[in-house]
């Protein structure tokens, strides 16, 4: 039976332990394979059987949580920031503020202070703690404990003790003082300013990280409203302006300047300028003209086009980016499934601890109220919240500072990829040149070169070869194109005769011209044999019985593939080039683009053989390129990088694809995983570190709850700051 696939937005997730509770609830379905990420409050489910969405929800729902399908074809806005919790924060910092400064101070201590801090702390344990007390009680519901059980215990128990003391010891005695230590313990019985203090913070807290993750996730919607929402569909020479949704394949359009490309298409009529930054990240527009693809979502910078659809809705360039992004965000980095266990008996281990803590302080003091400061301050500045943030958010900001830049990384395993990287196989047509062939020169014997290269194009006009597009759209730019020639005869692989006037024009090969004219003179053959070796397919051109001359054209390297490969050397990273052409042509690519390895006359196994050859003298190898013909090698190699205009089996064997064609994107693709790799790095030696040092600190009573509620507030907004840092990553 084939396997569905099925995405689960999730709610009531507070932490990396409540992810994978849903996880493993999800797992237990018979059939099923998920992975469920907390940042994105996301499930990816891949189903094998009979399962379908309602059994899964039904799972989730067993666990204490809720779920809901996402449809793939009606994309989802990100919905603004909680408004309840927004509130709850700002009140319970209002009320909080003044408890901890009258608890701090014994100079502004009042006479029934402790009464007036009970008060205002009610609301606050209460209401403002509600999602944590609610959070708490469900968990245990189903015997399960997450940081709402710590946070709602800490919060409990200091605000219970306090109660008690203030209606059954002296501590509710109108007139009493005390000094309250933020560091250390202070001999005092009442908790008020803890219990205030630990729920704004941690509050405050996930108020930081929610917008944080929203942030991070706009990045995904950005790219989603780059999309048009009308479109002018072109009918019986009418323009008519339609819903862009509306557009079937097959429907010609209009784009005037400025306008928005509503989906997919080739130009068929034409000549301007796209802006594609928005979707590619390349900041000058492109000229374009007939025959020229579009992606949706780009814009027109130049005159109008006439458009004829290729692809609608979820087929597009656009959706199919979308999906790639949103499934690398959905994945799990290796380092991360380590994380989970480790949580899942993290928070439980906490509650032992905090309460053999505080009975062997009350065993050793006998002061309750120390016992219970341990105890309290042990339970808040342990909650696992920076663990479970650490690789979620910095895979949430990475990706999708990529998407931005026309950069897709399509799995976590691919970070780990491009840190080891030492050698990239570089394809040649369509990555390192244009893919187009386009005139280069014109050799011209006793006429203009404009007479050549017009007439040729003339009697060109109406052939499909690559040569002769290239000849006409060469001529169409210079203005040469006039009547086309009459009578004219094809000859595949060979050339084409047609008559401009009296004049019988030819138009091919050299040698089947020489067919017809005789032996072409010495000076001529001299000059299209040395053009010949340097890598130039020629056209030549003869009026009847005489070569008038030749038209050389090649496949262009790229302006920025020079410095593309200069910036992988920069890197530690050497290029070497395959290319299934002459290897007169692959030296000529090479030599220009500053690669010193090369390899010509390669096809797909060679290609392939190429990088398993690398591979086995100890390289890591990065492969590039757009063709079905590079397919295999992109399998092969270590780290797979398809340029995202080439065929649908190179991006679907490829890690990384990369939008625009631009290859200096390649380092680009590499900077940004290694700097996400280090940023995941960076993020879990903080989210241990901070547990491994702060617990023993708040067990040896050094760390008072107030602070301990600080401090672990600031270690999950520490996390979420440190992943946004790759919001500001630089393209080259």
């Amino acid at each position: 039976m084939p396997s569905t696939h099925v995405d689960l937005a999730l709610e009531g997730m507070t932490c990396a332990t409540c992810a994978g509770r849903i996880e493993g609830a999800l797992a237990a379905v018979p059939g099923v394979t998920v992975t469920v990420n907390f940042a994105t409050e996301r499930a990816s489910v891949d189903i094998d059987g009979v399962t379908d969405a309602t059994d899964l929800i039904a799972a989730i729902t067993k666990v204490g949580y809720g779920a809901r399908v996402i449809d793939r074809e009606q994309r989802e806005t990100e919905p603004p920031t909680d408004p309840v919790l927004t509130l709850r924060v700002f009140v319970s910092l209002a009320l909080a503020i003044p408890v901890l400064l009258v608890s701090m101070i014994p100079s502004w201590q009042f006479d029934g202070f402790q009464w007036v801090a009970a008060v205002l702390t009610t609301p606050i344990v209460t209401w403002g703690a509600w999602p944590f007390h609610r959070a708490a009680v469900r968990n245990a519901r189903h015997g399960a404990t997450t940081m709402d059980t710590l946070v709602s215990l800490g919060v409990a128990v200091a605000y219970l003790w306090s109660i008690y003391a203030l209606f059954f010891t002296m501590a509710g005695t109108i007139g009493m003082r005390m000094d309250m230590a933020l560091f250390g313990y202070s001999p005092h019985s009442l908790y008020f300013e803890s219990a205030a203090v630990v729920t704004a913070f941690v509050l405050l807290g996930r108020l930081l990280e929610s917008r944080s993750k929203r942030a991070a996730k706009m990045s995904l919607t950005a790219l989603l409203n780059t999309a048009a929402k009308q479109a002018v569909l072109l009918v019986d020479g009418r323009e008519v302006t339609i819903p862009a949704g509306a557009l079937q394949q097959g429907d010609t359009f209009v784009v005037l300047a400025g306008g928005i490309v509503p989906t997919d298409g080739r130009i068929i009529e034409g000549q301007s300028a796209i802006d594609a930054s928005a979707v590619t990240g390349e900041s000058v527009p492109v000229p374009v003209g007939p025959g020229s693809t579009l992606i949706g979502g780009t814009i027109n910078a130049g005159g109008r086009l006439v458009v004829v659809a290729t692809a609608v809705g979820t087929g597009t360039e656009l959706a199919r980016l979308t999906r790639m992004v949103e499934e690398a965000q959905a994945g799990k980095a290796p380092i991360q499934k380590l994380v989970d266990r480790i949580s899942a008996v993290f928070v439980p281990l906490v509650i032992v601890v905090a309460t053999a803590g505080g009975i062997v302080w009350f065993v050793m003091s006998g002061d309750a109220t120390h016992a219970v400061s341990i105890a309290v301050a042990t339970l808040v500045i342990a909650c696992p919240c920076a663990l479970g943030l650490a690789t979620p958010m910095a895979l949430l900001a990475g990706t999708g500072r990529g998407a931005r830049s026309g950069i897709i990384i399509r799995g976590t395993d691919v970070l780990e990829s491009t840190r080891r990287i030492t050698t990239v196989v570089v394809d040649k047509t369509g990555t390192l040149t244009s893919g187009h062939p386009s005139v280069v020169d014109i050799f011209a014997d006793g006429v203009l070169a404009e007479t050549v290269l017009g007439d040729a194009a003339r009697v060109e006009m109406g052939t499909d070869h690559p040569l002769a597009r290239a000849v006409v759209a060469e001529a169409t730019t210079r203005g040469l194109m006039g009547e086309v020639a009459s009578g004219v005869v094809a000859e595949p692989g060979r050339g084409v005769t047609g008559n401009l006037g009296k004049t019988v024009v030819r138009a091919g090969s050299l040698d089947w011209v020489a067919e017809t004219t005789g032996p072409v003179p010495k000076a001529i053959s001299d000059v299209a044999a040395e053009w010949t070796s340097a890598g130039r397919s020629l056209v030549c051109v003869a009026h009847g019985n005489r070569v008038i001359g030749f038209i050389a054209i090649s496949d262009v390297v790229k302006p920025s593939s020079r410095e593309a490969i200069r910036s992988l050397s920069k890197l530690g990273i050497r290029a070497v080039m395959a290319s299934g052409d002459n290897t007169a042509v692959a030296e000529l690519v090479a030599r220009e683009a500053g690669i010193d390895e090369f390899h010509g006359a390669m096809n797909p196994a060679d290609k392939r053989d190429l990088v398993a050859r690398l591979q086995q003298q100890g390289e890591v190898v990065a492969m590039v390129g757009d063709g079905i013909n590079d397919a295999a090698a992109l399998a092969q190699s270590d780290l797979g990088i398809a340029m995202g205009h080439g065929t649908d089996v190179a991006i679907e064997t490829s890690d990384i694809v990369l939008v625009t064609t631009d290859l200096r994107r390649v380092a680009d693709a590499i900077r940004l995983s290694r700097s996400t790799l280090g940023t995941i790095r960076g993020n879990l030696v903080w989210a241990f570190g901070y547990n491994a040092i702060a617990i023993p600190i708040a067990l040896a009573g050094i760390m008072g709850p107030a602070v301990a509620g600080l401090a672990m507030a600031f270690s999950s907004v520490f996390v979420v700051l440190n992943s946004a840092r790759l919001q500001a990553f630089r393209t080259s």
